[in-house]
């Protein structure tokens, strides 16, 4: 029978699993506590960064019904960062962290249902956060705009310049 303190921890990862965007697995063995405050303090708040049992935390990710791929990951010492703000924010203080800090290894992940590599999830993190993406898009659309509104402005000026050069040469010719 498991103990209620188990499967209190168990209740918990999966709750975290299923309410965040993303959870990235990483290595931890080799940093210090200092180090491990440190990263916590680096993914800000839209990232938890926990360190986890193995054992429970399988339990706790097959009741999620994540995929086989990320269950096989919990080998050796685990910590998850689960993702519940902006995922690409928290992909790159992963990586900025571990190439600052070699100990930290990321293993891969699950980002929105989708199982990520370590080099998929550093792809991810040489993206541009969600706030720039969306205001390059409003640019792009703005842009856009303006383009069709000088078009549509321009039909009728060289109509009335037409119509002008017609006039000025008809009246050339009386």
């Amino acid at each position: 029978m498991a103990r209620p303190d188990k499967a209190a921890a168990v209740a918990e990862l999966k709750e975290e699993f299923q309410s965040s965007q993303g959870a990235v697995l990483t290595e931890y063995r080799g940093l210090s506590v200092a180090q491990v405050g440190q990263l916590r303090h680096s993914l800000g708040q839209n990232a938890r960064f926990r360190i986890v049992k193995n054992t429970l935390t399988k339990i706790a990710a097959t009741e999620a019904g994540l995929d086989e791929q990320v269950i096989n990951l919990f080998e050796g010492p685990t910590a998850i960062a689960f993702v519940r703000g902006d995922v690409v924010e928290a992909a790159k203080g992963l990586r900025d962290f571990s190439k600052a800090n070699a100990p930290l290894v990321i293993k891969g992940g699950v980002i929105d249902s989708q199982v990520m590599t370590p080099e998929q999830i550093n792809q991810m993190a040489d993206l541009e956060s969600r706030e720039v993406l969306l205001s390059k898009l409003a640019g792009a659309l703005k842009a856009k705009q303006g383009q069709a509104a000088r078009l549509f402005q321009a039909l009728p000026t060289k109509t009335v310049r037409l119509a002008q050069a017609l006039h000025d040469k008809r009246s050339d010719e009386a």
